[in-house]
């Protein structure tokens, strides 16, 4: 467990430079140099995303039970992540209405993907990892929207076949995630 919470709190901190660190993190980036500094972040984040799966797998091995969810609540999660991968491709494909309506759609979609694994898992590990990055998206979408709000920050959107294309691949995304990756990657059958 504790590699699990070692991992989350480097990844959290890191990612919530922003939110605390704001005059810091752009000091550290003229300082360094912007290359610099992604490569920096990078790491630290595979660090953090390194510790996390190994600390996540840990803790599976002797889970610390809080509640046993309905099984029904697998396939409420897996329903739920649907949109989970629309909004991440909404995010990185310039021009979409879906990030001119949100703005930070990745954020959305790390809160909507947290929620639906709180649903669905019920041990001490899960609600350290979901309940910690559904906290991190909350607090990080909020300070995003407000310096959006601040900078006068809008995001245009462009054709609607952008959208198209974001709701097609992030379906396919899905898909690919639901029936093959998540048991590959995580061990895990999430439709059961």
């Amino acid at each position: 467990m504790l590699l699990l919470i070692a991992g989350l709190l480097l990844f959290l901190a890191t990612h919530s430079l922003r939110i605390y660190a704001e005059p810091w993190r752009q000091a550290t980036i003229a300082r360094l140099g912007e290359p610099a500094f992604k490569g920096l972040y990078s790491l630290l984040t595979l660090a953090a995303l390194v510790l996390i799966a190994v600390g996540y797998g840990q803790a599976r091995q002797a889970p610390v039970v809080l509640w046993s969810p309905p099984v029904a609540m697998r396939h409420v999660a897996s329903l739920l992540t649907l949109p989970v991968f629309v909004l991440l491709v909404a995010a990185y494909l310039p021009g979409t209405r879906i990030r001119q309506a949100m703005g930070h759609p990745m954020l959305i979609g790390v809160k909507l993907w947290a929620v639906a694994h709180l649903l669905a898992n019920g041990t001490l590990a899960d609600v350290l990892l979901f309940g910690g990055l559904l906290a991190w998206a909350v607090a990080c979408y909020g300070a995003a929207r407000k310096r959006d709000r601040l900078a006068g920050v809008t995001y245009p959107a462009g054709p609607v076949s952008r959208d198209i294309a974001a709701v097609l691949l992030g379906l396919g995304l899905w898909a690919a995630f639901a029936f093959w990756l998540h048991l590959v990657l995580i061990g895990v059958p999430p439709l059961g």
